[in-house]
C-alpha cells in the first residue's frame, strides 16, 4: 500500500495508511466537537426557537426546489450567507464542508445538459464541436443553485443548533418517536465508532515495534475493521439495553425547555411568507 514520507528536525519519516486513517479520525472528531462549540455560541440562529428555526429553514429549503428565476435563486443565495454571517459561521467553513463537494457531485450529473439540451446556441466545444445552448446552461445553473442553496441552509441549521435540540424541535413538530430514535442513534454510534476505531488503531501503533512491509499492512487494516465492527455491534446491545432498563422509549428529554420570544415569531412569520410570495408570484 502507499506511503507518505515528509520531514521533521532533520530526519525523514514515513506515514503509512494507517496512521493516515488515524489522523483522519481524529481531525473528524475535532471537528465534530468545533461544530458543537459552534451550535453553542451566541449569533443570531443560535439565539433563535430551534422549532422556529427548524421550521423558517425547512421553508427556505423548499423555496429554493420551488423557484423558477435565477435571480430569485441568486438573492436566496445571498440570504443563506447573510444568516450564515450573523451567527458568526464562517464562509471558508460552508465551502470547505458544503459548497465544494456539492459542486463537484452536482456539476458532474448537470454537466451533459449543456450540450444535450436544445436551444439557441451559445457557443461550440473546440474539437469536439458540441454546441453549448442557453437552455442547457440555465438547467445546469438551476441544479447547481438549488443542490447549493438547499445544502447551505441545511447545514446553517447543524451549525446553529445543539444535535439534541434538533431533535426535540423534530418531535414537537410531530415527527414520529421511531424517526427521532433512529435519527438520535445513528448520530450517537457515528461518534462511537469514531472513537472505537481511533484508540485501536493507537493501541496497534504502540505495539509496532519496527516497520511493516505492504502485506503485513493489508492484514493490519482488515483485521482491525472486522475487530472494530463486531466490538461496534456489541456496545450497541448493551447501549440499548441500558437505555431501555433506564425508561428509554425515544423521547427526547432536555434540561432546559424551549421558549418562544417575539424574534422567534418574527423569523417564523418570514420565513413561511417566502414560499408562499414566490408561489404567488410564479402563477
Amino acid at each position: 500500500m502507499p506511503e507518505q514520507s515528509f520531514v521533521a528536525g532533520g530526519h525523514r519519516y514515513r506515514r503509512n495508511v494507517a496512521e493516515g486513517l488515524v489522523h483522519g479520525l481524529a481531525c473528524a472528531l475535532d471537528h465534530a466537537q468545533d461544530a458543537e462549540r459552534m451550535a453553542s455560541g451566541g449569533g443570531f440562529l443560535q439565539r433563535l426557537d430551534p422549532r422556529a428555526k427548524l421550521v423558517a429553514l425547512l421553508a427556505l429549503i423548499i423555496t429554493a426546489t420551488l423557484l423558477t428565476s435565477l435571480a430569485g435563486l441568486a438573492l436566496l443565495f445571498l440570504l443563506a450567507l447573510t444568516l450564515a454571517l450573523t451567527s458568526r459561521i464562517t464562509l471558508a467553513r460552508l465551502a470547505r464542508q458544503v459548497w465544494i463537494s456539492v459542486l463537484l457531485f452536482t456539476g458532474t450529473i448537470a454537466l451533459p445538459s449543456l450540450v444535450v439540451v436544445p436551444g439557441e446556441v451559445l457557443l461550440r466545444l473546440p474539437l469536439l464541436h458540441w454546441a453549448v445552448t442557453l437552455p442547457g446552461l440555465r438547467s445546469a445553473a438551476f441544479l447547481v443553485g438549488r443542490a447549493e442553496t438547499a445544502a447551505t441552509l441545511a447545514l446553517l441549521l447543524m451549525l446553529s443548533t445543539p444535535w439534541p435540540h434538533v431533535l426535540k424541535a423534530l418531535r414537537c413538530l410531530g415527527v414520529p418517536v421511531v424517526a427521532v430514535a433512529i435519527l438520535g442513534m445513528t448520530h450517537r454510534y457515528i461518534f462511537v465508532l469514531l472513537q472505537n476505531a481511533t484508540a485501536m488503531f493507537d493501541a496497534r501503533r504502540s505495539r509496532i515495534v519496527g516497520p511493516m512491509n505492504a502485506a503485513d499492512r493489508r492484514r493490519l487494516i482488515a483485521a482491525a475493521a472486522g475487530e472494530l465492527l463486531a466490538r461496534t455491534f456489541h456496545l450497541a446491545d448493551e447501549v440499548h439495553l441500558a437505555m431501555i432498563s433506564r425508561g428509554y422509549r425515544g423521547e427526547v428529554r432536555l434540561l432546559d425547555d424551549f421558549r418562544t420570544r417575539p424574534l422567534d415569531w418574527v423569523v417564523l412569520a418570514g420565513g413561511l411568507a417566502v414560499p408562499a410570495l414566490v408561489l404567488w408570484l410564479q402563477r
